[in-house]
């Protein structure tokens, strides 16, 4: 992973030989191609609309849009393989068809998914349990050559268990996350996206503790990813709803932005960029 020598915050990303310059922070849209997902807003099924909620997406800023086939929702059923495959290979094809420029992640963490969704269009791999599920990914990421998200998820077996008992979280998931930047880079990944895992294996009280010392992470030297968009942090803080939590992201963005944050995983992509654009003239002043 390239680094600019000007700045150290700056860094590149080679998604299938394209380079990427993350020079500012990005926006990754999310697109659930499933029935089950938390946030009804990001759930599609039929091409006609997945295709015009891409374009909005496209239009509205996003920079990398992030196609996932499997919820990971407290009390979701884990789909297998085979239909995981059957609900995101058809649409990654159909998207790259009609915006070849676009940048496309995958998000899952079985392999088989990751490696035909490269070959249909997907040039970011987003794995939620960094290679805990799918024992091949670190090495089929590693061949397929594309840059990796990897995320601490609070538990190896099962992603939506109870959260563990922390004793110092933020210390736990730093070292979570170096042992785990290092086993890709030894299995040869090149580019590594690092996400603290907001909402996974995590209390309400750590996700607000991870965000405060967000900028901790900075010590490994990798983009970093927030994930907070409308999740139960925002909605249950604010004895709400995801429909109603956009306000409370915005503010969770800006937070994040202000600590470090170089992606935003977002459902509300006009929002999030326009939240970029004020902090990054905030900086400047």
């Amino acid at each position: 992973m390239a680094k600019n020598s000007s700045n150290p915050r700056i860094f590149t990303l080679n998604c299938k030989g394209r380079l990427i310059l993350l020079d500012k922070p990005q926006v990754m849209g999310i697109i659930n191609i499933t029935p089950d997902s938390f946030y009804q807003g990001s759930r599609f099924s039929i091409p006609a609309e997945i295709i015009k909620q891409f374009e909005r997406m496209i239009s509205d800023g996003a920079d990398i849009i992030d196609i996932g086939g499997q919820s990971t929702r407290p009390g979701s059923e884990r789909i297998q393989v085979d239909e995981e495959l059957s609900r995101v290979v058809p649409v990654i094809e159909l998207l790259f068809k009609e915006f070849p420029q676009s940048i496309i992640s995958i998000d899952t963490f079985y392999s088989r998914v990751a490696a035909e969704s490269v070959e249909a269009g997907a040039c970011i791999v987003n794995d939620i349990s960094c290679g805990a599920i799918d024992a091949d990914m670190i090495s089929v990421v590693a061949g397929l050559n594309v840059p990796y998200v990897c995320m601490h998820a609070g538990s190896v077996s099962d992603i939506k268990r109870s959260p563990p008992v922390y004793e110092n979280v933020t210390s736990e998931i730093l070292d979570f996350l170096i042992q785990k930047t290092d086993a890709c880079r030894l299995g040869g990944i090149k580019d590594v996206i690092i996400d603290p895992g907001f909402g996974f294996g995590k209390t309400i009280r750590n996700n607000f503790e991870l965000l405060k010392n967000l900028g901790v992470f900075r010590i490994l030297d990798k983009p970093l990813l927030l994930g907070v968009s409308r999740k139960s942090t925002i909605y249950k803080t604010l004895n709400t709803s995801p429909d109603q939590a956009l306000n409370g992201s915005t503010v969770l963005h800006t937070m994040g932005l202000m600590n470090g944050a170089d992606i935003l995983r977002v459902h509300d992509v006009k929002e999030a960029k326009e939240t970029i654009l004020l902090y990054q003239q905030y900086s400047r002043e």
